[in-house]
């Protein structure tokens, strides 16, 4: 009889130590995109965030693995089944669709990437003066669900000319729009990758229009996290690059640091691209 409760007692120690690692049995998950027009390889970014992920797990005590993501139906997918915890979307729609649908807060937004602009390539000797005259002619733009072509519709309305007034070419990567026009297949090519338009406009090509600036690259927090978790969070990621420890392991992301932005205008925007 005493052999039994011993072992009972064994198997109640157990089960209180396992529930007491139980916070730290789950990871959190981090997804990460860096976007779907640039090449950019899955691996390469888990490493990027490794010591980021290390820190966020000391803060909320729980293990934070990162998950690249590079299919924004996925992404998407992932966002409305609230699988991710936190996530850092390149594509502004994106994140603000999640916001809107899925409740989840915006934690930061990206440095250096707060004004995002599509601009609009011709020829050196395009007669083209305004966006209203591309109306019939051709236009060639990174794929359809990219945050440059939600920009370049957006831009267009603004204009008062319709996506389908315009015949538009859409390919997976933005440095292929250059060579639309070059070759004379389309008669404007839209990008927002500013080395593309600062080489354009050095070989004497000409920018016919830009859209309004939209901030890319959020970081944001499902609402299955606590509002103190979530502020610890954003104020881990703003203060990243005000000492040296914290810019070291902003390194390997490319990025020089992250600042607060307000959700209420990230919403106003996602108005004005039609979500």
């Amino acid at each position: 009889m005493k052999m039994i409760t011993a072992s009972s007692g064994a198997r109640g120690l157990l089960a209180a130590l396992l529930l007491a690692a139980a916070p730290w049995a789950q990871a959190l998950t981090f997804a990460v995109n860096e976007g779907v027009t640039y090449r950019v390889p899955l691996e390469e970014v888990r490493g990027r965030y490794a010591a980021i992920a290390a820190d966020l797990a000391k803060i909320l005590k729980q293990p934070v693995t990162i998950e690249p993501i590079g299919d924004y139906n996925q992404l998407r997918r992932g966002l409305q089944a609230k699988t991710y915890d936190l996530a850092m979307i390149h594509p502004a729609h994106v994140s603000i669709q999640a916001m809107k649908g899925s409740g989840y807060k915006l934690v930061a937004v990206t440095k250096g990437y707060q004004k995002y602009t599509a601009s609009f390539l011709v020829a050196a000797d395009s007669p083209l003066t305004s966006l209203a005259e591309l109306k019939g002619r051709k236009l060639g733009a990174p794929d359809e669900d990219s945050i440059t072509s939600w920009m370049v519709r957006a831009t267009l309305r603004d204009a008062k000319v319709e996506p389908a007034q315009i015949h538009i070419t859409y390919t997976r990567y933005q440095d292929a729009v250059p060579f639309f026009v070059e070759n004379r297949l389309t008669d404007s090519g839209a990008t927002a990758a500013n080395a593309l338009v600062k080489a354009w406009q050095a070989k004497g090509g000409k920018i016919l229009a830009q859209s309004k600036a939209v901030p890319i690259k959020h970081i944001v927090a499902s609402p299955n996290l606590s509002a103190a978790d979530i502020e610890k969070v954003r104020d881990y990621l703003v203060g990243l690059d005000t000492h040296d420890e914290g810019k070291k392991k902003l390194e390997p992301t490319k990025y020089s640091g992250f600042e607060k932005f307000d959700e209420a205008k990230m919403l106003e925007i996602g108005a004005w691209l039609g979500l």
